[in-house]
């Protein structure tokens, strides 16, 4: 009786020891998260000549951030200034009057080093090994799946399949869908303005809904209506994603059912399920001898039918294409991306022709003379130099994002630097775009000749503009983008004439990309 009793104490001190151990570490590890590695991280960075803010407890700048975004947010900019980087991002803003163009700031307990100088920007991007995509929360993950989400030997084999939909030959193909989706915008704008000639409306929600019909026709083969669900529940997850994002991410938190959780999970379930649905119909189409369309849902699916031969010395070895998981993730994510991009590149460009009247006649002028009325052609946009030098100025002032992130997994040299294993670094685009350094004292003037010679002169060599990003990464829908954007523009100024409504408000703002608070309303005239 005495040895059981003897060896159950053993055992339950045993337990508690162990209990006690697993206890303690896991109090260690946090204290190690939320306070002790970041200031040890504070110290290097400090240490290496970079400035930037103290480390608040477990927060770190989150705070700050939004409080003041909230704030700047609520008031619009007086009259029409393409200096909006204190509205967009006032917290940066003030660190920029207070430390310059480099430091550091908190997110959360992890540093974000901010760079700017344009050879260390070209150095990092270039080095796709050690300068990695963020992982700062899952909720990016949902939010942007597929490739763009990848690393290494994933990466390059999801690119190598989907590289084909952009190219020349395919963009061709895809013109008559760009062609058919601006006429319908076109055609409703005309019918707004019959009665008297001319309309005032928000052209931000048209402009939304032809971007969103571009991707469904030339991406996957169907028309606005049947992908209008998508887009709805792809602008709820946005709002929801960004809320989430601008809180600290705690490693599990997301499990838990609240309302927002809950939520957040139907609208992915239910987007999941749309693409299944639209997958599935292409996949019995092709299974009853229907031949593979050349779109980008077309080029996917065949990916997943077809095996390709690696020979690796002398021994084939049989890879499988896309799973039907990863053809919906590279679905939604050209279904989201392809659809910001271009909609946001548009409104800037129609807001800023119709403040600068002078160039929007050089362009109409332009395109007159190319196309007459005819329906524009491929050839005919790709030679349109007025066009592309508005739509490189306005990716100069307004890129779609305002920044790319990236995140270092070990101890990493950047030019003289050594940044720390974790630390985020961010390549601020707008700040890069109107540094008086590379670009003069005009920075903020919106002036289309900089880019009359092209970007490299342009720039001086420098790499002080990647709207679309830089290197192996650089976006591959950039070309699809400027194509959707040079066949709208084009239809538009063989029609009408616009200039802003006493209505507009100036007031940039990011969700996700860079687009008007409060709508684009302009007075449009039929010619």
């Amino acid at each position: 009786m005495e040895m059981e009793t003897s060896t159950y104490s053993t055992t339950n001190n045993i337990l508690l020891s162990i209990l006690s151990i697993v206890v303690v570490t896991s109090i260690l590890k946090v204290v190690n998260w939320v306070w002790l590695r970041p200031k040890k991280l504070e110290r290097w960075l400090t240490q290496q000549g970079i400035p930037g803010t103290s480390y608040k407890f477990f927060f770190g700048d989150t705070k700050d951030i939004s409080s003041m975004s909230t704030q700047a947010l609520k008031t619009p900019i007086n009259g029409f200034s393409n200096d909006y980087f204190p509205r967009v991002d006032p917290f940066r803003h003030h660190l920029l009057t207070r430390f310059g163009k480099d430091y550091f700031i908190w997110a959360g307990p992890t540093p974000m080093v901010n760079i700017s100088k344009p050879e260390l920007i070209r150095e990092a991007l270039t080095n796709t090994q050690d300068f990695l995509k963020p992982r700062l929360n899952p909720i990016v993950d949902k939010l942007f799946p597929g490739f763009v989400n990848y690393e290494g030997e994933k990466w390059a084999k999801h690119r190598k399949m989907i590289n084909p939909a952009f190219h020349m030959e395919k963009l061709k193909l895809m013109l008559p869908a760009f062609y058919d989706s601006c006429a319908k915008m076109i055609d409703k704008w005309e019918k707004i303005a019959a009665e008297g000639g001319s309309t005032e409306l928000d052209m931000w929600p048209d402009l939304n809904a032809l971007s969103a019909d571009v991707i469904s026709r030339a991406a996957f083969g169907s028309s606005y209506e049947e992908g209008q669900r998508i887009f709805e529940l792809l602008k709820e997850q946005t709002s929801m994603a960004l809320a989430m994002l601008q809180e600290v991410y705690i490693p599990g938190l997301r499990y838990i059912p609240t309302v927002k959780n809950r939520r957040f999970r139907e609208v992915e379930n239910e987007i999941q399920t749309l693409l299944k649905t639209i997958i599935n119909k292409r996949k019995q189409e092709i299974e009853v001898g229907k031949p593979v369309k050349a779109d980008l849902l077309g080029i996917l699916m065949d990916s997943i039918l077809k095996q390709t031969q690696e020979v690796v010395g002398s021994i084939k070895i049989q890879q499988l294409g896309m799973s039907i998981q990863e053809v919906i993730d590279e679905c939604k994510l050209f279904y989201f991306a392809g659809q910001e991009t271009t909609s946001v590149l548009l409104v800037w460009t129609l807001l800023l022709l119709s403040k600068h009247q002078d160039w929007q006649a050089r362009a109409r002028e332009e395109v007159l003379q190319t196309f007459q009325n005819s329906v524009p052609d491929f050839e005919g946009l790709s030679h349109l130099k007025t066009m592309s030098m508005i739509l490189y100025e306005v990716l100069r002032l307004y890129p779609p994002a305002t920044q790319l992130n990236r995140r270092i997994h070990k101890d990493t040299k950047l030019g003289k630097l050594l940044l720390p294993a974790g630390a985020l670094i961010a390549f601020p685009i707008l700040l890069v775009h109107r540094d008086e350094d590379f670009w003069g004292d005009d920075v903020d003037n919106f002036r289309p000749e900089r880019f009359s010679e092209g970007i490299s002169k342009a720039t001086r060599g420098n790499n002080s503009y990647f709207p679309f990003g830089w290197g192996p990464r650089t976006c591959i829908g950039e070309k699809f983008a400027i194509t959707e954007a040079k066949m709208a523009l084009s239809m538009i100024l063989q029609r009408f004439s616009f200039e802003l409504s006493p209505k507009y408000s100036h007031s940039p703002m990011t969700v996700i990309f860079l687009q008007p608070q409060h709508g684009a309303q302009i007075i449009l005239r039929r010619l």
